[in-house]
């Protein structure tokens, strides 16, 4: 008789997520996440209908993980607002981490976003990479404007200043940072970059 399916699915989702932020989607196999995950080709297939389901529900995991860590990470009193704003900055130098139940990554490469990582590669291709890349972009660039909006009100940021046009910049920053990254550069390097964005910010000018 066969086995009942009996697996742990977040650890499976996890650890698949993990191969293709390493390898990428068209990098990945079957057998690799079948040896990334411990499932076998057959339950893979059973549970998730394949590669392609399997990227897309870790995708969908990953973007509701970030999608519940970036406002508690940029919400709290408007006086500090702005120093919020250069924490979420500086934690870019370490990239997205994985989830708690898979080791850490092998290499700054494969902390980038996931899901930046499989629009770039498949977004133009696939809808609902395409769809699911958007909702989890859209996501960060609220709660980041929101945290521009507490800053000025506390008078740290320029009032004239749009919040949703700074949100941009400073995701666009972030996700440079995963490129410059994912060349080897230095956390230095990127900590410099980090801060240099922060100092661009436009402030309010006291009189």
């Amino acid at each position: 008789m066969a086995r009942p399916r009996s697996f742990d699915r977040d650890h499976v989702l996890h650890a698949a997520e993990r191969q293709f932020r390493t390898a990428g989607y068209n990098g990945t196999s079957v057998d690799d996440i079948s040896a990334a995950t411990g499932l076998g080709r057959g339950s893979l297939y059973a549970a998730f209908d394949g590669k392609h389901g399997v990227m897309l529900q870790a995708m969908a995991g990953y973007s509701a993980r970030l999608g519940q860590f970036a406002p508690a990470a940029l919400a709290g009193p408007d006086e500090g607002a702005l120093e919020r704003l250069r924490r979420f900055l500086l934690r870019a130098v370490d990239g997205v981490p994985l989830a708690a139940d898979v080791p850490p990554a092998p290499d700054r490469a494969a902390a980038a976003c996931f899901a930046a990582k499989m629009a770039l590669e498949l977004g133009a291709s696939d809808p609902e990479v395409e769809r699911m890349a958007k909702a989890c972009f859209s996501a960060l660039a609220t709660a980041v404007a929101e945290c521009v909006r507490a800053a000025q009100r506390n008078g740290d940021i320029d009032p004239d200043a749009d919040p949703d046009d700074l949100a941009y910049l400073l995701l666009t920053i972030i996700r440079g940072i995963d490129v410059v990254g994912a060349f080897g550069h230095s956390p230095a390097r990127l900590t410099s970059i980090a801060e240099s964005a922060f100092a661009l910010l436009p402030r309010q000018h006291h009189r």
